[in-house]
């Protein structure tokens, strides 16, 4: 199906002013001019720059060394660098079976251990290398060809390295074909003493500073190397430097998506080269590039083709972007420490990116599907009392929603999952209200622990000897948070999983009905360098706090999400959502972008932001509606209300200064006007689900695809970030569209074409493509040739034994084009194997518990538009005429008396035009 979404128009997201009060500083966190390792980064490419035409990388391929796995398609090798001889290198390059190539250096028998874990929590399992490929090693490169039509090569330059990914002989991914990369190795820090030349008289001897052979590469200074501040802070560095540079370019794609979380356009805008359009490299803030945390994925878009990359680094990450000429894009990628651990996804199609990508770090798993719903939250719901007065006041308005979230304040003093029994004493039986409506709760339990002997958490912890060290690794780390003196727990010692799990267990005093938003995960330390925590702090295996802060807020969501699982007796989905995550965040749960803004320009960049998080996988993602600072006006909080409807995570958040604005509150048009859009959101939740269950097992996004992805050759649309695409594709023999409500008809062309739609405050520009199948829960629907349906309990993981509903919903012409008919077959019992994700039905059986009790369960009414005239009959096949209505200009087929028709029973209409 294909419900197309353009949110709202230019000219009105640029109406509104920024208000005075903001989320936080810039000057709380550094510019790459700033940051010792940025700065060395930068300075390099900026010496190649200036040095073109002589410039060279010092690094070459050791070939005596090369040796091929007998049986894989696996090259190993070891690198050499002229600036140190004595430092060695090892270099492996594998063809995975997808056409994925692999490609990890890593420093050999150095000082200190590079921190190379970081694929370890990405990927969702070690991935399988082709036995099929072969590797040619010639003179001065080798080779690998590969592909269904063996389109792909990689080859690897020997001297300098350079390693290529062709296709059909063209150049798609180019890796240090500028130069710049940069292993910085590991040495003891001994500043040594500068040489005395004496005069051949022996007398007046000169001190003069010996030339460093290297400076024309790594320059003349030790720039940061061993100790940096910021502010009042200092970082140690006591491994000294260790940053990586790599320049990843694309030679033939002009365009580049991904790298979240970001606010700006879903395009890319440059950071260097001619009049970038930012200053500094890219690192979520609006109007500028920096970012609190890094999903290091990249997609590059032509005409002609899509690839992407995945580089698996853990630590922070700058990434210069710029364009040479509009058909091609140069990368530079500067990371503060670890090994090189790149994926190149060779494509060509943006939906065969998703599937590689997916396969490397997993898919979006089906979420409960109440989940999908309206979700209700504020700082602070203040009391059992005042919860109950939310759910009474939502529901004598008639006005949907699913759940009802608590923020800190539910916690006694922020001790969270310890409940404040003045203000809720009696937290059981308020759930239990809660659930007697079929509605979830929400709580906030964060990572910091408050330092305090009566609170049994932190006392555990601080005894299991799990919580992250000061930098002398012995004792625990103390900063400042909500709780005030907090410590932190590392969930990257295994000790601490265990225990986590068990603080969920369902026990008197808690509730299965009560799920978990984990905040501040990056995590956020308010008196800590940029608010987080020191880089030279130290976690489970000796790691610094700098080689895995962007891996750090994923784990926290993954232990919560497995908790919340195993906390009952039967496995019910859980529902997590998180701020800070990385590569693989996607199996563990929801995102939503951070504390926003109430404003148009917040509302317009949340869009954007939410379609590069489905870029990288994280599609199960939505942005604070209404804004959490700030006290939108009603017609900005109505048409944020539009956006968040049409986004996977739906949820409204204020700020405990901001005003009360449930949509109870509103006056009229707006209050009845937000009832309908969620009411519209509820209706279409059909259609969110099968997209959810799509992209379990795809990988597509859900918060449909950008218009790149939907017409990757459209060269118009491919820096479109205010409208997309919600859910599969239908077989379109026109390029039509059909307005939601009204049935409009919009004609597109095939060099694309830009239309005006209205948008009145009770609108929204929804449009139904054609060829496509919309199921819907209420009677209005509208439909204009196929679709798929799916459909289980929504709960439980039943699904995975083939306890579910998956039809095929299709439109085809027959008899010569005289008749359509629309049919209704089992797509699970034709297509077992691709049912679930990462668990194929073998035997799938039609009558299992789940479509038996769905068999009362009937199709209430079918709309189809565009039918060339009146129909002279329409009735089912091998059964009875149907009743039915046609209007001049929309034409449909209504079918009353729907009894015979079930949602889970194959049949076919037959339409005689």
């Amino acid at each position: 199906m294909k419900v197309f979404v353009s949110a709202l128009s230019t000219s009105l997201l640029l109406l509104a002013s920024i208000p005075s009060v903001a989320p936080f500083k810039a000057g709380d966190f550094k510019t790459c001019s700033q940051s010792g390792f940025c700065r060395r980064g930068r300075a390099l490419a900026s010496r190649a720059n200036d040095n073109a035409d002589i410039w060279h990388s010092p690094y070459s391929v050791d070939a005596q060394s090369l040796f091929l796995t007998p049986g894989r398609a696996s090259l190993i090798t070891g690198v050499e660098s002229e600036l140190y001889p004595n430092i060695k290198f090892s270099l492996e390059v594998h063809v995975l079976e997808d056409g994925v190539v692999r490609v990890r250096m890593d420093e050999v028998d150095g000082v200190k251990k590079r921190y190379d874990e970081a694929a370890k929590w990405a990927l969702v399992a070690e991935p399988s290398i082709s036995t099929h490929t072969q590797w040619k090693v010639g003179v001065s490169d080798a080779r690998a060809t590969f592909g269904q039509q063996l389109e792909h090569e990689v080859v690897l330059d020997f001297k300098p390295l350079r390693l290529v990914l062709n296709k059909n002989g063209r150049e798609q991914v180019v890796v240090n074909g500028r130069g710049l990369l940069h292993m910085e190795h590991f040495r003891n820090s001994t500043i040594e003493e500068p040489k005395v030349e004496t005069s051949e008289e022996g007398s007046d001897a000169q001190k003069v500073l010996e030339a460093n052979p290297n400076a024309w590469f790594e320059g003349d200074s030790e720039d940061a190397f061993w100790e940096e501040s910021f502010g009042s802070w200092t970082d140690s560095k006591p491994k000294g430097p260790e940053s990586l540079s790599l320049d990843i370019d694309f030679p033939h794609h002009g365009h580049v998506y991904g790298i979240p979380q970001h606010a700006t356009s879903l395009d890319l805008p440059t950071t260097t080269g001619e009049d970038p359009f930012f200053s500094d490299p890219y690192l979520p803030r609006l109007g500028n590039n920096l970012s609190l945390w890094n999903d290091p994925v990249m997609h590059a878009h032509s005409g002609n083709s899509t690839v992407a990359i995945f580089n698996a680094i853990g630590s922070e990450t700058w990434i210069d972007v710029a364009h040479p000429t509009a058909q091609s894009t140069d990368t530079h990628w500067i990371s503060e420490s670890g090994i090189l651990d790149l994926f190149i996804l060779p494509g060509p199609s943006p939906s065969k990116v998703f599937r590689q990508y997916s396969g490397l770090t997993g898919t979006a798993p089906l979420p409960a599907q109440w989940a999908l719903g309206y979700h209700q939250c504020r700082w602070n719901y203040v009391s059992s009392d005042d919860i109950r007065g939310v759910q009474k006041r939502f529901d004598e308005e008639d006005i949907p929603f699913d759940v009802l979230w608590l923020d800190i304040e539910y916690s006694k003093d922020h001790q969270y999952m310890i409940w404040d029994k003045k203000n809720f004493p009696d937290p059981v039986e308020m759930t239990n209200e809660v659930a007697a409506l079929g509605r979830k709760m929400v709580v906030i339990v964060d990572p910091h622990l408050k330092r305090t002997n009566d609170y049994p958490v932190y006392k555990q912890a601080q005894e299991l000897g799990i919580l992250v060290k000061q930098k002398d690794g012995k004792d625990d780390y103390e900063g400042w948070c909500w709780p005030g003196s907090s410590s932190w727990v590392d969930f990257f010692n295994p000790a601490s999983w265990d225990f986590w799990k068990s603080l969920f267990k369902i026990t008197e005093g808690s509730h299965e009905d009560i799920y978990i938003w984990n905040d501040m995960n990056e995590p956020s330390v308010f008196n800590g360098p940029e608010i987080t925590m020191p880089k030279d702090l130290i976690h489970y295996g000796s790691w610094e706090h700098r080689d895995i802060h962007n891996i750090n807020g994923m784990l926290l969501p993954r232990i919560t999400s497995e908790a919340l699982i195993a906390r009952g007796k039967t496995p019910k989905r859980p529902f997590v959502l998180t701020r800070s995550f990385f590569a693989g965040s996607q199996r563990y749960g929801a995102m939503w972008t951070g504390d926003n803004l109430g404003t148009w320009d917040h509302m317009a960049v949340g869009i954007k932001m939410v379609l590069t998080n489905g870029i990288a996988g994280m599609t199960f993602a939505g942005s604070d509606v209404g804004g959490f600072f700030g006290n939108p006006e009603p017609e900005m909080l109505v048409r944020w209300y539009w956006v968040g409807a049409f986004s996977p995570f739906f949820r409204a958040h204020a700020h405990l200064d901001s005003k009360r604005r449930e949509p109870y509150l509103l006056n009229e048009p707006y209050k009845s006007t937000v009832r309908n859009i969620l009411r519209l959101r509820y209706s279409l939740l059909p259609v969110w689900y099968t997209a959810f269950h799509e992209a379990s097992v795809t990988g597509l996004p859900i918060f449909g695809s950008p218009h790149y992805v939907m017409f990757p050759q459209d060269e118009a649309g491919f820096s479109i970030d205010d409208q997309f695409f919600v859910g599969n594709s239908g077989v379109t023999q026109e390029n039509v569209y059909y307005d939601y409500f009204t049935y409009q008809t919009y004609r597109g062309s095939s060099k694309g074409k830009s239309v005006t739609v209205p948008a009145d405050l009770h609108q929204v520009p929804l449009l139904v493509r054609g060829g496509s199948i919309i199921p819907t829960r209420e009677r209005p629907r509208r439909a204009p040739h196929s679709c798929t349906l799916y459909l289980d309990d929504g709960v439980t993981y039943a699904y995975k034994d083939g306890h579910l509903a998956w039809r095929s919903l299709s439109v085809d012409k027959i008899s010569q084009g005289t008749e359509l008919r629309f049919s209704n077959t089992d797509l699970a019992l034709a297509t077992p194997l691709a049912a679930v994700e990462g668990n194929a039905i073998a035997d799938f059986r039609p009558e299992n518990p789940f479509q038996t009790g769905m068999a009362s369960v009937r199709v209430e009414r079918v709309v189809i538009l565009g039918l060339p005239g009146r129909p002279k009959r329409v009735v089912v096949e091998g059964g009875r005429d149907l009743e039915w209505e046609y209007a001049l200009g929309v034409a449909a087929a209504d079918e009353r008396d729907g009894s015979s028709l079930g949602v889970t029973k194959d049949w076919a209409i037959r339409i005689t035009l």
